[in-house]
């Protein structure tokens, strides 16, 4: 990070954090993780508790962009933010209630989730999301829990919810789909069920998902991508995809979960 990056991000940091309401705030996606290209914008979420935050103040500061209401990005874990350009850099803002976050660390720690739609999302988000980032994201104003480790009971429940949701989702396409020479739903059920299985198979091994973004790759499923290339609008032709993404999959997942035993 070059000075003028730091003095930047402490800059906003300590905007953010005076915020009413605020309690911490951190730095997450690429940046956090130092993987981040020349291109890459800032990802930052704000711990808030109780009523008195307000997107107003927010948007008071008169940075340009969009800044949602408490709930514009569908409700549930992920319950808004803002789209920002700060001196030139996108920024995102991500409002996390410290209530939530800390249920949700709870739930995880019993191996419990949910999995709510969000945009651009293929497979949706677990809960256990916000999770993931207390574990990875850079902390740069106040305090907050993080989990000591991949709970163990998550390792197991999350793998098999998320195994058994691909294999539901392709076994729907190969009854109502391929049958019928639905190219467009297939290789729509292919890419989901991709997703789910990546979930899946980072979940056996104990590793945490913040997005979808490198999913594939890091779950081993980049093979998928030649199946969906070779589809055409042929019952037998779809029907055999299917298939093959099926084994494709419990492949994947059988690996993890014998690394995970050893």
């Amino acid at each position: 990070m070059s000075r003028d990056d730091g003095a930047f991000l402490d800059d906003v940091a300590d905007r953010l954090a005076a915020l009413p309401a605020v309690r911490a705030v951190a730095l997450g996606g690429s940046r956090a993780q130092g993987t981040q290209g020349p291109d890459s914008d800032w990802d930052l979420a704000v711990y808030y508790r109780g009523p008195d935050f307000d997107p107003a103040a927010l948007r008071a500061i008169g940075w340009p962009g969009e800044v949602s209401e408490i709930g514009g990005w569908g409700g549930g874990v992920f319950n808004g933010g803002a789209w920002l350009t700060i001196e030139g850099r996108r920024v995102d803002v991500h409002y996390r209630d410290l209530e939530v976050v800390e249920h949700e660390l709870a739930e995880a720690e019993e191996g419990r989730f949910h999995v709510e739609p969000l945009l651009f999302h293929l497979a949706g988000i677990p809960s256990y999301l916000i999770v993931a980032e207390l574990a990875i994201n850079q902390v740069l104003r106040g305090a907050l829990p993080r989990p000591t480790s991949y709970p163990g009971g998550l390792r197991v429940l999350a793998a098999e919810r998320w195994h058994g949701t691909a294999r539901a989702t392709l076994a729907y396409a190969k009854a109502n789909h391929a049958p019928r020479a639905r190219l467009t739903e297939v290789a729509g059920a292919l890419g989901v069920a991709a997703a789910q299985t990546g979930h899946a198979v980072l979940a056996a091994r104990g590793e945490w998902v913040t997005n979808e973004k490198r999913l594939l790759e890091r779950a081993g499923l980049r093979g998928v991508d030649g199946i969906v290339a070779g589809l055409t609008a042929d019952p037998g032709v779809l029907a055999g995809a299917l298939g093959s993404a099926g084994e494709l999959f419990e492949g994947a997942l059988s690996s993890a979960r014998g690394s995970a035993a050893r």
